[in-house]
């Protein structure tokens, strides 16, 4: 049958689709299937299946298979137009354009767009805006129906053309490789598949490029990998494309040649040959020589007499002393042992002494929690970055932030080695950089491990604090991180802030962890679902951050009649909606870790209206909408650097466990202020505790350690 796409009800990460229809003779009727994926409200489609009973929902049509067909009739062309797949055009305005132009309107819009200002309230400019939309949209249905030519799911048309615009079908079918890692969704198997069916042979050096480039860039995304072992790198490019070693090893030498990637001798790995891309080589180099360049400086901190804190201990005063006389130091330990009172002392001493003083955090979170609990401004290393002037503005360079005498980064476990290079780069020779974190925390979700690096530098001025407050004691919060930092379970099922529930199915795990977060902990506290975050070791599975999000976001927003909603992929976006930006938008000002509520859906734009919790007005396109994640469940490496009330997580050993960590654990556990509640498998609760992880392969520390003629702890 023919029918038009009034409405998407559910759609699942495989493309499964539910859908409500609308077809001649039927007006209304729900279509399932993973035929239906990637389809829009207001497409018209040609279906192919039968009718169906579903035990809970009643009469369906399951779609076997699909076909995008142009609407054809005024109706099925008045429900296309205003759906919002064409920006500037709304169902007001589809009204008006198909009143006027009747069936050939989508003939006109396409071949004489110019003759729409014959349409009351379209002036040139709204129909350039529509014209260049068209074009838009055709190209994507273009993509579209090429990429299900290669079994290639449709969703990702619009993401490679918000990439690649008008280029998009000449790359897709002329070199696929380029789309890895700039596309989400497009690994190495996805463009191979579109590669080989174009005829590309299975040892092109094209192809065999693409897979060393790609197993680089999995282990650095994935792994947090700067480097990979040659050998090991080999191996796993040869498998990836079932190639011979000596291709591989041809391919690798021309990347080489190309100064795409670097290869040199790791004293790290114990003189065996490893392999950079050639970006994080370069910023592993230039990192070091920053900081051999701030360790070794002259300080420019204002000396003077001052009076020490009675209320630190010595290691706190050790610590004050080391801020102050080191150009760069560091300041590590767990939670409740004082690190947050400690930088407050220095930073007021500094500033007694007639120093300036710049406090900084990754995130935003962080940022405020760090000025909540120094009683002074603070901001983001971004934000600090951004105040940076143009080196050929001629602004001065005093007023920037990074000028200050003194520099403070909490939450340092998130730096990375971009961030890490960046913020390194503006700070001048003379002024000091504290470092404060939590070695045992997760360290950053892109590639580095700088703190952990830094700490097994010698010559780098650090302090441990180990003692636990008075006031921090009681928590059992803190003493259920402390254990698990000493690899012991912690008492189950606890209390006095730390509660494990044993649950053993993943379902009932997902049902609990959505109750306790939407119902239970809010009708006990006396507080709303909003100051219970909800932490997942994973994102996919019946106990990921996408279906628990998703039965929590049903619960506590769910779609309303005559409200605007738009599905992007298998995430639909609603007016409430609290979100977080995953990417760094410059152009935009949001960075990574920055949270917000929808507060505007408008379809005739296509655009998204996020409040940022600062209160910045952001706007993002239908097309951008992969930058946003929904907040109601995220995962605990999106969590660091931030802290909520209350706190619920599932735990289990679904899909192997294979992020169950103790940094993990330990980093969930010291996420929550009040009350964190683990709920799942007491075996994935000490499996957790007893895995330790891997050590991130970098060179920083020991090109540093060879830079400072020192040597290194740790190994």
């Amino acid at each position: 049958m023919e029918a038009s796409v009034e409405q998407l009800v559910y759609v699942r990460e495989d493309e499964y689709t539910i859908a409500r229809m609308s077809a001649e003779g039927m007006p209304g009727f729900v279509a399932s299937g993973r035929a239906l994926g990637g389809v829009q409200p207001g497409e018209t489609l040609r279906l192919i299946g039968g009718w169906g009973e579903h035990p809970r929902h009643g009469r369906r049509f399951e779609v076997t298979a699909c076909e995008r067909l142009v609407p054809a009739t005024v109706r099925a062309i008045r429900i296309y137009l205003g759906s919002g797949l064409i920006r500037g055009i709304g169902p007001r305005l589809a009204h008006a354009i198909v009143s006027h132009f009747g069936e050939t309107t989508l003939t006109v819009i396409d071949t004489e767009p110019e003759r729409l200002t014959e349409v009351v309230n379209i002036g040139p400019a709204r129909q350039a805006q529509i014209a260049d939309a068209w074009q838009e949209q055709k190209a994507i249905a273009e993509l579209m129906v090429t990429l299900q030519g290669f079994g290639i799911s449709p969703l990702l048309a619009a993401r490679i053309y918000q990439v690649f615009g008008a280029e998009s079908g000449d790359i897709l079918t002329c070199d696929p490789y380029r789309l890895i890692g700039k596309v989400r969704g497009i690994a190495f198997a996805t463009a191979d598949r579109i590669a080989l069916r174009s005829g590309v042979s299975e040892s092109s050096p094209q192809r065999i490029k693409a897979a060393i480039l790609d197993r680089l860039e999995t282990a650095a995304g994935r792994d947090g990998h700067c480097y990979v072992r040659l050998v090991a790198l080999v191996t796993q490019s040869a498998e990836l494309v079932e190639q011979d070693h000596d291709l591989v090893r041809r391919a690798l030498d021309a990347l080489v040649a190309d100064r795409r990637v670097v290869v040199e001798v790791s004293p790290d790995d114990r003189g065996q040959a490893v392999v950079y891309l050639k970006e994080t080589h370069s910023r592993e180099l230039t990192l070091t020589a920053q900081l051999t360049r701030l360790i070794q400086a002259t300080s420019t901190l204002p000396m003077r007499a001052f009076q020490e804190d009675p209320g630190l201990d010595e290691d706190q005063r050790a610590a004050v002393n080391m801020a102050l006389t080191s150009t760069v130091s560091i300041i590590t330990g767990g939670p409740g042992c004082g690190k947050s009172h400690t930088v407050r002392t220095i930073a007021a001493t500094a500033k007694a002494m007639g120093g300036s003083v710049t406090l900084t955090a990754p995130t935003g979170k962080a940022a405020k929690r760090l000025s909540e609990l120094t009683g002074m401004p603070a901001m983001t290393v971004h934000r600090m970055l951004a105040h940076q002037p143009d080196p050929d503005s001629g602004a001065l360079f005093e007023q920037t932030p990074a000028q200050a005498d003194l520099i403070v980064v909490d939450e340092a476990s998130m730096l990375d080695l971009h961030l890490a290079t960046r913020l390194t780069a503006v700070i001048p020779v003379g002024s000091h950089l504290l470092i404060v974190g939590d070695s045992d925390q997760l360290p950053s979700i892109a590639p580095g491990s700088v703190l952990a690096d830094l700490l097994r530098v010698e010559e780098i001025a650090r302090i441990r604090l180990t003692r636990v407050f008075r006031q921090a004691e009681g928590s059992g919060i803190i003493r259920a991180a402390h254990r698990i930092r000493a690899g012991e379970v912690p008492p189950t099922p606890g209390g006095g802030g730390f509660w494990f529930e044993e649950v053993d199915d993943p379902e009932q795990v997902a049902e609990r962890v959505m109750h306790l977060a939407t119902v239970a902990i809010p009708r006990k506290q006396g507080v709303s679902p909003d100051q219970v975050q909800v932490l997942c070791p994973m994102r996919r599975g019946l106990t990921g951050t996408a279906e628990i999000g998703r039965m929590i976001q049903e619960r506590l927003n769910p779609a309303r009649e005559g409200v605007a909603e738009h599905w992007s992929g298998a995430s639909v976006f609603r007016v409430g909606d609290r979100v977080m930006p995953i990417r760094n938008n410059y152009d935009k000002g949001v960075f990574n870790g920055d949270t917000g509520t929808v507060t505007a859906i408008t379809p005739e734009e296509r655009l998204v209206e996020i409040r940022t919790d600062d209160g910045q007005i952001v706007k993002y396109g239908f097309g951008e909408l992969d930058e946003l994640t929904h907040t109601y469940a995220i995962s605990v490496h999106r969590s660091q650097g931030s802290e909520y009330p209350f706190v619920v997580a599932p735990l289990v050993t679904e899909s192997g466990g294979v992020m169950l960590r103790r940094k993990l654990l330990y980093t969930l556990i010291t996420r929550a202020r009040s009350w964190v509640v683990v709920v799942g498998e007491r075996k994935a609760l000490e499996t957790a505790v007893q895995r330790l992880g891997h050590r991130r392969n970098t060179g920083l520390a020991r090109r540093l350690a060879l830079s400072l003629g020192t040597v290194l702890t740790g190994d």
